[in-house]
């Protein structure tokens, strides 16, 4: 065997022989790190042929065992995974420092062992403090493997020897390969080390969960190739106070837009079936301030209200600039020029902040309507109806779009008491709720300094 130095980028994986202050493949500025690879010795001759190996099949002979897919029993966990786990899968779950990764892992090995065999490889903590913590959660541990190991040749090697259905590595980044002389942590030690558990957990058909670390970015550590490698990507997201969002952001047996919710408790983490109501702060009074909008949310197979806060002042630096962190920025500063072409606002001059009641990160489309009122309302001191919701999709021409389940959103609004809501022309439109029709943002603010009244 023979050892060369190569650079490797830390983000993507990207090799060359020599330092480049630029990736070429992820564009990452001075990410290349020296790094000592051991090449193999090539065989002479030609690829060798053997007729030992599997043989290609027709897929209509496959045959799909029932117990090819089992749920892991934590409801929330199962809906984003895609209904449960399949034997010979791979699932990273990323997330912050004491978000409550391992604290899910724990659960979900409880609950499985129940019925299957599973093997927890730890190598951030010792057996007595995964004990410690297993009976400060009330789990039974009894059908629970536990193996302190960081060498991937002995975690391979028991993988093999006890076949379990479930798998759990805590963390990807404590492991290490004695092919590869490198750090943990390292680049080519992650992705090795990773290869080799996936590929013995596909032999052995066990579903391997792996826990990796995230950037301060809040991206997964490591080389992006990895997340090619596993079927399933999950983050763990932080949402308010003691809420923890799960969202998948690669799925090959499910849905990428459905979300789990969970609430920190003394026990563990406890799913949240009710959550239409989740996000919206508890007002006795019928009236809220100025700034402040509501709108309905559908993630994947749920649908919940949230309470949007906007706040307009004048700028202190000389130019204008937007504070938003749980909704996109750029999504802003388009929807406050869309207010300033289309419906004759002044907001060049003004600093805005955007806020989500209790931490939400929001992506869809439907919310930009209501984000467009909170922005008006902060800037007239108009508040907004507090029993009215607002749905709809802004575009570039300041028209008000249709956006998708809409009867969804109604429904959900009605049922937490709404009376009303403003909503783009549709063919379709909500029942249960008195439902106002704007065609653009300025009939929308129209309706809104109307409420003011």
């Amino acid at each position: 065997m023979k050892e060369s130095l190569l650079f490797v980028c830390s983000e993507c994986g990207f090799q060359s022989p020599k330092w480049l202050g630029h990736c070429p493949s992820c564009g990452a500025w001075t990410s290349f790190s020296e790094q000592k690879v051991i090449q193999q010795p090539k065989a002479k001759g030609s690829v060798s042929q053997s007729d030992d190996g599997p043989r290609p099949q027709s897929l209509s002979e496959v045959t799909i065992e029932p117990s090819f897919r089992f749920v892991t029993g934590i409801e929330e966990f199962d809906r984003v995974a895609g209904g449960g786990l399949n034997r010979g899968s791979s699932v990273i779950l990323g997330g912050e420092p004491g978000i409550g990764k391992s604290t899910l892992a724990l659960q979900i090995s409880e609950k499985v062992s129940e019925t299957y065999k599973v093997l927890y490889v730890c190598g951030e903590e010792s057996p007595a403090q995964i004990k410690q913590r297993a009976l400060r959660l009330g789990l039974k541990t009894e059908g629970i493997d536990i193996f302190c190991e960081t060498r991937v040749e002995r975690i391979v090697g028991a993988i093999r020897n006890t076949s379990p259905v479930l798998v759990i590595v805590d963390s990807m980044q404590t492991l290490t390969c004695a092919d590869v002389p490198s750090t943990a942590g390292s680049v080519n030690q992650i992705r090795t080390c990773t290869m080799e558990i996936i590929t013995a957990a596909k032999q052995t058909g066990s579903a391997v969960i792996l826990i990796g670390h995230v950037t301060k970015e809040g991206v997964l550590a490591g080389p992006k190739v990895v997340e090619h490698l596993v079927d399933t990507v999950l983050y763990f997201d932080q949402a308010g106070s003691g809420v923890r969002l799960i969202r998948a952001s690669k799925n090959r047996f499910g849905s990428v837009d459905e979300i789990g919710i969970f609430r920190m408790t003394q026990t563990g983490l406890e799913g949240v079936k009710d959550s239409q109501g989740l996000f919206l702060s508890d007002r006795n009074d019928a009236t809220v301030p100025a700034g402040i909008a509501f709108t309905a949310v559908t993630e994947g197979s749920r649908t919940f209200l949230v309470e949007i806060q906007a706040l307009v002042v004048p700028a202190k630096s000389g130019y204008s600039r937007v504070y938003s962190d749980r909704i996109d920025a750029a999504r802003v500063t388009r929807i406050a020029a869309v207010l300033e072409r289309h419906a004759g606002l002044t907001l060049n001059d003004k600093d805005i902040y955007v806020n989500v009641a209790g931490g939400m990160r929001l992506n869809d489309v439907s919310i930009e309507l209501a984000l467009a009122c909170a922005m008006y309302s902060a800037l007239s001191s108009v508040p907004l109806d507090s029993k009215k919701v607002i749905v709809g999709e802004i575009s570039l021409a300041g028209e008000v779009r249709p956006v998708s389940f809409l009867d969804r959103r109604i429904k959900a609004a009605s049922e937490l008491g709404f009376t009303g809501a403003l909503i783009p022309a549709m063919k379709k439109t909500g029942q249960g709720l008195s439902c106002t029709v704007c065609r653009n943002v300025r009939q929308a603010v129209s309706c809104c300094s109307r409420t003011g009244e």
